[in-house]
């Protein structure tokens, strides 16, 4: 029996009531199975402060010189301005040692959900599969955190820390003209919200953008954010709690601009190419969809992949499963072509 479903006020189509959700891939599924009840109970207002408090405690954060892995890598911290009237910005600066000559930039901004995460643990992954095989440098971004930082903070932070970066390229050996800004899930929205907000502010541009299972969309109103209610990692429960510890009242507010939420940009000219990549089996898959084509349809440049049976964060969590594999090649490829029509690679010293 087919369902009749007509367009709502805002253009998006009503949920049905029930609907079957996308397959696990089956390697992917049997690794969600076997989380904890823990690991995937819902974030809720009640116990988020248990929840960052949980994640501060255990989450990673190598220091400087775990990072630098016996010499493989050159890492320093700086302290640099902030927003006005806001502490300064902690940028965790990453190269492969020996390479002379400016480097190309991925300036990158860690998940969590924006009330979740630290910028040193993503680093050891991104310098063993970018910045080693890629030569480029990285700056992971310390940004603050909701609800004790609610918006704009987050996203200032980062963008004072791009202008920063930018403008003392000579100083950290990178190549202003080559910086990609980047991210997975909160830090793939931060991305794009930098990117807009880079573009309408005459700041830093940039190469490329790399929006990994972004967050997108503070409305919950997608059909994809509805059909995985309850599976998964990260559901409609868990969005909701985060959009509201990020925006406070401004929460789903008709004229929220799009720096808050990007799904809520009317303009997606004039913005450098991206990657947008998604699970199938993910509640963010319908926005990312729908950004990537937004940007077509304003005649930019995206590369989607939407990868079948995927949840959430899938590849952090089966980093050896096939697909996993196969999303991790594939991010590799895009950055490598980005680069090379950008300019040539660099040379080892000596």
């Amino acid at each position: 029996m087919s369902v009749r479903r007509a367009p709502s006020e805002s253009g998006r189509v009503p949920i049905p009531k029930a609907v079957p959700a996308p397959p696990f891939d089956p390697e992917l599924s049997v690794v969600l199975a076997a989380l904890s009840r823990e690991s995937r109970e819902p974030v809720t207002p009640e116990n988020l402060q248990a929840r960052q408090e949980r994640d501060a405690a255990t989450r990673p954060r190598p220091t400087a010189e775990d990072l630098r892995a016996d010499g493989r890598f050159e890492v320093t911290e700086w302290c640099v301005p902030g927003p006005v009237g806001s502490p300064d910005v902690t940028l965790v600066n990453a190269r492969p040692a020996g390479l002379v000559g400016p480097l190309p930039l991925l300036y990158y901004l860690h998940g969590g959900a924006m009330v979740m995460g630290n910028a040193w643990s993503v680093l050891p992954r991104i310098l063993r599969e970018w910045a080693l095989p890629l030569e480029l440098a990285v700056v992971s971004v310390e940004y603050r955190l909701a609800p004790r930082t609610q918006y704009p903070g987050p996203l200032e932070d980062c963008y004072a820390g791009l202008v920063w970066a930018a403008g003392h390229a000579a100083e950290l050996g990178i190549d202003a003209d080559r910086i990609i800004v980047g991210g997975k899930s909160a830090g793939a929205g931060l991305a794009a919200a930098l990117a807009l907000l880079a573009r309408d502010r005459g700041g830093p541009g940039a190469l490329g953008q790399l929006l990994l299972c972004p967050m997108l969309d503070d409305r919950g109103s997608t059909f994809s954010s509805h059909q995985m209610t309850g599976l998964g990692v990260w559901d409609l429960t868990s969005n909701a709690t985060a959009w509201k510890a990020l925006l406070g009242d401004r929460y789903g507010a008709a004229d929220l601009p799009p720096y808050a939420a990007p799904s809520r940009a009317t303009d997606l000219s004039g913005l450098p190419p991206a990657y947008v990549e998604v699970g199938s089996a993910e509640m963010f898959r319908d926005e990312a969809v729908a950004y990537a084509n937004a940007i077509w349809q304003a005649g930019g440049q995206a590369e989607l992949h939407v990868w079948p049976g995927a949840y959430h964060g899938f590849d952090g969590l089966a980093p050896r499963a096939a697909l996993s594999q196969d999303a991790r090649d594939a991010r590799t490829r895009w950055l490598r072509r980005l680069l090379a029509q950008s300019g040539t690679g660099n040379r080892a010293a000596g």
